[in-house]
């Protein structure tokens, strides 16, 4: 699998599942751009793509605003003349139970992880469809399909990209653009690292495959997605969670 010549963007792409993805790409030979809130993250993770030999580029863009964004892209653009895959990975938590959430918690968490979503791909998919083809790929997560205790904001935000990604996958097939979600389940992060020993044993008890997923079992998804492979699959929501789900 190749990515030569194609223009990856990856938002959040300086942490976690997103760096992984980003990573990845590059691995395959693409151009990556990476864009996230905080300049020093991003740039450093664009460094550490060309240290192994990729292409990277980091800019500091807020995917709330949705000038910001409009006017990164427009640097892309003419950097690059395409962006061929978008992945939209920027998202947080503000997690609490629901007589505990706060308005700003709410919504800053719908803001980021859904509006962020909405923001970029609309800008993106303007330039996708003067090019007649294009790959977007959505991550939400197990928790937008079963919920969760205490995430009642971040399961409707992530349950929300399901939705809209297959309403846009529908607009857009007919113009060669596919647009499909992954969500992921528990993934050892930094995020998960820092539960409880007690805490992790009670969720992998859950979990058929007894173990969390790696960074890298997301990305080999969204590789997939974004190849040739991958070109009359549409709308749909690919799980990576060792079962959980089941």
């Amino acid at each position: 699998m190749s990515f030569k010549n194609k223009v990856v963007l990856v938002t959040g792409g300086s942490r976690g599942i997103g760096k992984a993805m980003a990573q990845a790409f590059a691995q395959q030979e693409a151009t990556v751009i990476v864009i996230g809130r905080n300049a020093e993250y991003v740039h450093q993770t664009a460094t550490e793509i060309v240290q192994k030999g990729g292409v990277a580029h980091g800019y500091a863009c807020d995917v709330t605003e949705v000038q910001q964004v409009q006017e990164t892209v427009n640097k892309l653009l003419d950097k690059h003349r395409c962006i061929d895959i978008l992945v939209n990975n920027a998202g947080i938590t503000r997690d609490n139970l629901l007589f505990y959430i706060n308005d700003q918690d709410w919504d800053e968490v719908l803001k980021v992880n859904l509006k962020g979503t909405f923001n970029v791909t609309k800008v993106v998919a303007k330039a996708m469809l003067k090019a007649k083809q294009g790959k977007i790929i959505n991550i939400s997560s197990i928790i937008g399909i079963i919920g969760n205790v205490g995430q009642a904001n971040y399961a409707a935000s992530k349950a929300g990209i399901i939705g809209f990604s297959k309403s846009v996958a529908k607009e857009l097939a007919a113009r060669g653009i596919t647009v499909n979600v992954v969500a992921p389940g528990y993934i050892r992060t930094n995020m998960t690292n820092k539960l409880s020993q007690a805490v992790q044993e009670k969720i992998l008890e859950h979990i058929p495959l007894k173990r969390f997923g790696e960074t890298s079992d997301v990305a080999g998804v969204c590789l997939f997605l974004a190849s040739q492979a991958a070109d009359y699959i549409t709308g749909q929501t690919i799980v990576v969670d060792g079962g959980l789900a089941i």
